[in-house]
């Protein structure tokens, strides 16, 4: 049972050891983005490279470096595997929680406070689920609640040295959100600072310290700035029309949803604290005047939520930000003297148990649906899987546990709902259909093979994901495309990477003149394979949806 009895010393890295750090290597890398992030980091530590990002030695411009200099040093101290390709995501979101454990104290001066704050935080079902995956998101969130630590010092300073630190500081992480993810660190910061501003009638401290603020974010990215643009006069041109004005409202954006998309993620992102979210945030927004802080967090909410929501291209991962200031606002809340029966109306603590149960009671009714393929269509496991249901029906159990320890009789006992996520974390590294990780998981074919990928003079990827994991696993970047370009057709267009890519039509003629080098292997999704390839393979291996085929050049056995 998690109780303030128990330092902050040691919960939190126990938990942050069991919810992040062992489920790091225990799954293979996903495409398309964990695969592709990974052998983008990869190329980066071997060639030494820290400013122009590539993918399978191509241009690749789509982000800036800084979350890439973060995972090419995990893989340079712990090696190039799959722990290492994760750890940058987890290691962010540890000093992320950090942070909201740091603003908890400067909020209210509760240690107890500041433990739940943070526990919440990690055990978040969003920010679990980007903490353990390759992508840049957790990194981007850690350097945006930095901002929201320093603006909250910045707006708390009384003198006017404290105000210039303050601000320099913020500027300098805003800089570094820029370097991570490009202009929205920046603008969520001034979206969130303004409002503020005006609420604390500090609009004129905002105008006087916000150019140090500027100077200092200029400072952090210019450098890299200036030997991108030497080297890549065309990056600036593409970073900022494509990757940004395109993607946030241009009509052929990427993953176009409607402005609302947003909302059912955001609640489900909660979990395993939805149940107490509603009056947590009524509680807020009632209290804003009296608890200027609560203002502050609640803009803090809301800016990332409406900024993306106003974007045409949306994905889930983007709002990650908006999970440190509702863990923060979720736990004054829970710890204040407003909580519980009697007080506020209904006990929210209760209310957020029973949710918990109810989710758990859903996952037990979906065992027998699933265990005895009552589902239309194709059974979602098959009879050789079944096993796996169990494993779900254990994480499930686990979650029903907790759940209903976080109901019992004394109040600090809500705390136990931290635990929830445990065994769904550990257990999806193995329960996974395999309909679903034999599209997604390439290692789990390309591993058994290893050898004989080793011997092959070209090697093919039939999407820019399974290429990558190609590469990443056999340590080179010259791996090809066939039939699609994908992500790097930036890339591709420039002269010297245009031979990176062969389609269909014209892969019966190159494989002809390649077998005179040496063997050929293609990595495919069976429905991206041609009606003909045009071409008969040596050797075909198969993992559910993805076909590996082997052809031999002229100078070796058939």
């Amino acid at each position: 049972m998690i109780d303030e009895k128990f330092p902050a010393g040691i919960i939190l890295p126990l938990f942050f050891v069991l919810l992040y750090l062992i489920p790091l290597g225990m799954a293979p890398l996903r495409v398309p983005d964990e695969t592709r992030y990974a052998e983008i980091s990869r190329e980066m530590a071997a060639s030494g490279d820290a400013v122009v990002p590539r993918l399978l030695g191509k241009r690749y411009f789509e982000k800036p470096p800084a979350g890439y200099w973060i995972n090419s040093a995990c893989l340079l101290v712990f090696g190039e595997n799959n722990f290492a390709a994760r750890l940058g995501s987890a290691l962010s979101t540890g000093l992320g929680a950090l942070m909201v454990y740091a603003l908890a104290l400067a909020v209210r001066r509760e240690r107890r406070t500041a433990l739940s704050a943070a526990l919440i935080h990690l055990s978040m079902l969003q920010v679990l689920g980007i903490g353990t995956y390759n992508v840049l998101d957790a990194m981007f969130c850690m350097w945006v609640t930095a901002s929201m630590l320093c603006a909250y010092a910045a707006v708390r300073a009384r003198s006017t040295r404290g105000r210039l630190c303050s601000f320099a500081v913020l500027g300098a992480v805003c800089g570094a959100a820029f370097l991570t993810k490009g202009f929205p660190g920046p603008a969520l910061a001034a979206l969130a600072a303004l409002p503020v501003a005006l609420k604390e009638k500090s609009l004129r401290t905002l105008l006087l310290y916000g150019p140090v603020a500027v100077l200092a974010a200029v400072a952090v990215a210019l450098p890299w700035g200036i030997m991108i643009a030497g080297r890549e006069p065309d990056f600036w041109n593409y970073f900022f029309w494509v990757e940004h004005i395109q993607r946030f409202a241009g009509e052929k954006a990427q993953h176009s949803e409607p402005f609302w998309f947003y909302l059912p993620w955001f609640a489900g992102g909660l979990l395993p604290w939805l149940g107490l979210t509603p009056q947590a945030l009524r509680e807020a927004w009632r209290e804003r005047a009296r608890r200027p802080e609560l203002f502050f967090l609640l803009v803090w909410v809301l800016a990332p939520l409406l900024f993306f929501s106003a974007a045409r291209g949306k994905l889930p991962t983007y709002i990650l930000p908006c999970a440190a200031p509702a863990a923060l606002l979720l736990a004054l809340y829970a710890e204040g003297p407003r909580c519980g029966a009697g007080r506020d109306g209904p006990d929210a603590l209760k209310i957020n148990g029973l949710v918990n149960l109810g989710i758990g009671l859903a996952g037990l009714a979906a065992f027998p649906v699933l265990f005895f393929d009552l589902t239309p269509g194709p059974a979602v496991y098959t009879d050789s899987e079944k096993y796996k249901l169990w494993i779900c029906l254990a994480a499930v159990a686990a979650w029903m546990l907790f759940s209903l320890v976080s109901l019992a009789g004394r109040r600090s006992c809500w705390r136990t709902a931290a635990l929830c996520p445990l065994s769904i974390i550990l257990a999806a590294a193995f329960c996974l259909p395999a309909r679903i990780t034999d599209q997604k998981e390439p290692q789990g074919l390309i591993r058994p093979h290893l050898e004989e990928l080793r011997h092959c003079r070209h090697l093919f990827g039939g999407s820019v994901g399974l290429a990558a994991g190609l590469a990443f696993e056999l340590k080179r970047n010259d791996v090809l495309l066939y039939n699609d370009e994908g992500e790097l057709a930036y890339g591709l267009s420039y002269p010297d990477s245009r031979d990176g890519t062969v389609g269909a039509g014209a892969f019966p003629a190159w494989l002809a003149k390649a077998r005179e080098e040496g063997d050929t292997a293609l990595l495919i999704r069976d429905r991206d394979l041609p009606p003909d390839l045009g071409a008969t393979p040596d050797a075909l291996y198969r993992r559910g949806g993805l076909l590996l085929f082997i052809f031999k050049g002229n100078n070796r056995p058939g």
